[in-house]
């Protein structure tokens, strides 16, 4: 097979950026140097179902992200990030508006609104910021800016709106018209893995972040900058180049988490569809599915790799506030669950990073890990605080900036997790955790998990039933009926939390 040289051309990203009319060929760009006054550049990153155990920084000594180890290094390392909705649009929810679920509305899988008050996009570009989004936006209708000046999209093959084509697949045609973007043939929810069957440089992750590149060595406004880079991977298909499946061997890869109450989830149907929530699978399945699940993730590393030289060649990467999570995690066998959705720390833990500027100080915070529970939340707040702007009284999030400046006194106690109904009407839960314990109530039947996080990261031993964790249980399921108490009796009635059968997706407060 021909293979595509690996210098891409940039007619679609300058057609789409507005940034054409002075862009800058790469190699010809003055470097642009800012005075430590100046609000940083932002600097977004993004992965899709990435799991918080997956970087070497979260003391995973099989997988290989050498860049990413060194965001955590020159920044600091969140060891108890969570997503409260962990699928991708309600968790995109939490991003874009700095709410949480019950305040933004949605409280499981649908379309995102596009009609928030306050959207992160436009809050930044209103301080003053270009703002740009490349990769996996997961936005209805498809081509909403949010208050971004412009976008490239890769949604997946996804189509929701009519007449949509994603800028990468616009892409792939110039590049290559004959052949099928899909041509792996392993789909978007499968549990299967295998080598990416096209030249790497087809590969949706590689042109994510050339496309960030592109962007970087090209910019040349006044005004900084906040630029997204939304990876669609490591989400299935878990489809890496075959030389990051080669990288790693399935002898090396870690066994599922399998939970002494877990047998209840172990059926399936025969032959298991591709695609399915639950099912004993085998250890040697769920180590084939993680092989290419790491492969593709050290792929990401790699490209993030080429962002962060960009960065430095153009003498930005100082004066840069680089952050690093995923919208949700993904279960890949644990405790019989794949994909996501669940209360559980493979698909409730994300990897959350955030490295900044010198001139900031607090440099003796950095390559630090802090324990306080964060969440998607606490990234636009994040960013108004970097842009030295205003946090509106509203929002649940809290700057992540206070924890490295040490101001921890009010920090937040616990996180509230849930998901409501997807794969099956059992599929219906909320949650609480504090990094320590972990308190998981099942809506559709009254079901109660206690786990303690710190002597049991794998969640194999429910504690609920136990009689010496009887009053640590109702403290936690206190806390969810005072939590409740603004949603009302679908949720908590006469103090008690009530057993739910029907599917409440979207809140009162969603903006319809």
């Amino acid at each position: 097979m021909e293979q595509i040289p690996s210098r891409i051309t940039r007619r679609i990203f300058l057609k789409t950026s507005a940034l054409a009319a002075g862009a800058a060929v790469a190699g010809g760009c003055t470097p642009l140097l800012r005075k430590a006054s100046q609000r940083p550049n932002i600097l977004y990153l993004m992965t899709d179902q990435h799991r918080g155990d997956c970087f070497g920084c979260a003391n995973n000594s099989v997988i290989r992200t050498p860049n990413l180890d060194s965001i955590a290094k020159d920044g600091v390392f969140f060891s108890n990030a969570y997503t409260s909705v962990p699928s991708c649009t309600p968790a995109r929810s939490g991003i874009l508006t700095g709410l949480s679920p019950w305040h933004h509305g949605m409280l499981g899988y649908g379309r995102m609104s596009n009609k928030y008050h306050l959207k992160l996009p436009q809050a930044m570009r209103d301080a003053g910021y270009y703002t740009f989004g490349i990769g996996k936006m997961h936005w209805f209708p498809q081509k909403t800016l949010n208050g971004f000046h412009g976008t490239l999209v890769d949604e997946s093959g996804r189509v929701e709106t009519p007449g949509f084509t994603s800028d990468y697949r616009i892409w792939f045609r110039q590049q290559a018209p004959d052949l099928d973007p899909d041509a792996t043939g392993i789909g978007w929810n499968d549990y299967r893995a295998g080598s990416y069957v096209l030249p790497e440089q087809l590969h949706p992750t590689y042109w994510t972040a050339q496309m960030a590149v592109d962007f970087i060595n090209g910019y040349n406004k006044t005004q900084p900058f906040m630029l997204k880079v939304s990876f669609a991977r490591p989400h299935s298909p878990y489809d890496p180049p075959k030389r990051f499946m080669e990288a790693y061997n399935e002898s090396d890869m870690p066994a599922p988490s399998i939970g002494k109450w877990a047998a209840r989830f172990a059926g399936h149907e025969e032959p298991p569809p591709y695609n399915l929530w639950h099912g004993d699978l085998g250890t040697a399945q769920a180590k084939k599915s993680r092989r290419g699940y790491y492969g593709s993730i050290s792929f990401i590393d790699e490209q993030i790799g080429h962002i962060l030289n960009a960065l430095k060649k153009r003498g930005m990467y100082d004066n840069t506030l680089i952050i690093f999570f995923a919208d949700h995690g993904d279960m890949l066998g644990d405790h019989y669950h794949w994909r996501k959705t669940y209360a559980y720390e493979g698909s409730a833990k994300i990897p959350m990073l955030l490295r900044w500027p010198g001139y900031f100080g607090y440099n003796h915070m950095r390559g630090r890990n802090l324990s306080h529970v964060v969440e998607l939340r606490d990234v636009l707040p994040t960013f108004l605080d970097a842009a030295g702007t205003r946090i509106p009284a509203h929002l649940d999030g809290m700057s992540l900036l206070r924890l490295v400046r040490g101001q921890v006194k009010d920090w937040r106690p616990f996180i509230d997790l849930e998901h409501a109904v997807c794969y099956d009407d059992s599929t219906n839960w909320h949650a609480l955790t504090n990094g320590s314990f972990k308190y998981i109530y099942h809506a559709s039947n009254g079901w109660e998990q206690l786990f303690d996080l710190v002597n049991d990261p794998g969640e194999r031993n429910d504690l609920a039933t136990e009689p010496k964790y009887q009053s640590t249980l109702e403290m936690w399921r206190g806390r969810l009926i005072k939590h409740f108490a603004e949603r009302g009796p679908a949720f908590v009635s006469g103090g008690k939390l009530t057993i739910r059968r029907n599917q409440i997706l979207y809140g009162r407060l969603f903006p319809r």
